[in-house]
């Protein structure tokens, strides 16, 4: 672990049964980490192990080898209730309580057996603004927003914890291009302005290359090149990561701006 990273996965693997029982290998030995006010982008094929990756750094899913670090602790010395308040996940699909979004708001610390936040405090409201979250919602019913509202919820109700580093699972897939955008921005804001360690999974190399610093291409469960996010999409080193990038932009239809 290097003395800026936060959140480190060092040397994980992960298997799970085949169609024909036999364990088929998810994760091949990979190593990433992430520092404070950075956003790093994770990429590549579907099935590639992105997602099984992401799950690990908050003990949503146990590695067979290897170990995960936060601020140089094995993450498995922490509860994970108390964990997953630290790191939070936002899922691909927003998942939203039944009730007010001021209730959903408020559930993880109803959870947690702690104080509620102060939803008038400047520092939350500050957070509503970062996040695009408007006051006038708080006392809408939370299923009722659209999605891209949703999704802003549940953004801001995984920061009002004790947040140091954050895991976005395709978080912009099921929005338009310009909410989407809207979104990616926040991210990088997020990290700077409060020193948030942001990891996010996505197909989109557009919004990676709005808001993250450096990216990660995996291909077969094994993360294949690391760098800042210009070099790699533009001038990638590995014949693999030109590989999968041409056939992206075949896809696609259009090449990362």
């Amino acid at each position: 672990m290097t003395s800026r990273e936060l959140l480190r996965a060092q040397d994980v693997t992960v298997s799970r049964p085949g169609e024909d029982g036999s364990y088929v290998r998810i994760l091949q030995k990979t190593t990433l980490g992430v520092a404070p006010g950075e956003v790093l982008s994770v990429a590549g094929p579907s099935g590639s192990g992105k997602s099984t990756l992401l799950r690990l750094f908050n003990r949503m899913l146990e590695p067979d080898s290897g170990q995960v670090v936060l601020s140089g602790k094995d993450i498995k010395t922490l509860p994970p209730p108390v964990l997953r308040a630290q790191i939070p996940l936002v899922a691909q699909k927003p998942y939203l309580f039944p009730g007010t979004v001021k209730g959903n708001l408020l559930a993880s610390a109803r959870l947690r057996r702690v104080e509620p936040p102060e939803l008038q405090s400047p520092d939350i409201k500050n957070l509503m603004e970062m996040c695009q979250v408007e006051e006038s919602w708080l006392s809408r019913d939370a299923r009722k927003l659209s999605v891209g509202q949703q999704q802003r919820v549940c953004l801001l109700r995984a920061l009002l914890g004790p947040c140091k580093a954050l895991l976005l699972d395709e978080p912009t897939s099921a929005l338009d291009r310009q909410t989407g955008v809207l979104l990616a921005q926040t991210f990088k804001l997020l990290a700077k302005e409060k020193g948030l360690a942001i990891i996010l999974v996505t197909h989109d190399l557009q919004i990676a290359e709005i808001c993250a610093d450096r990216i990660a291409l995996m291909i077969g469960g094994s993360v294949i090149e690391t760098g800042p996010v210009s070099q790699v999409l533009h001038a990638p080193k590995a014949s693999a990561s030109r590989q999968f990038l041409s056939s992206t932009v075949t896809d696609n239809g259009e090449v990362p701006t």
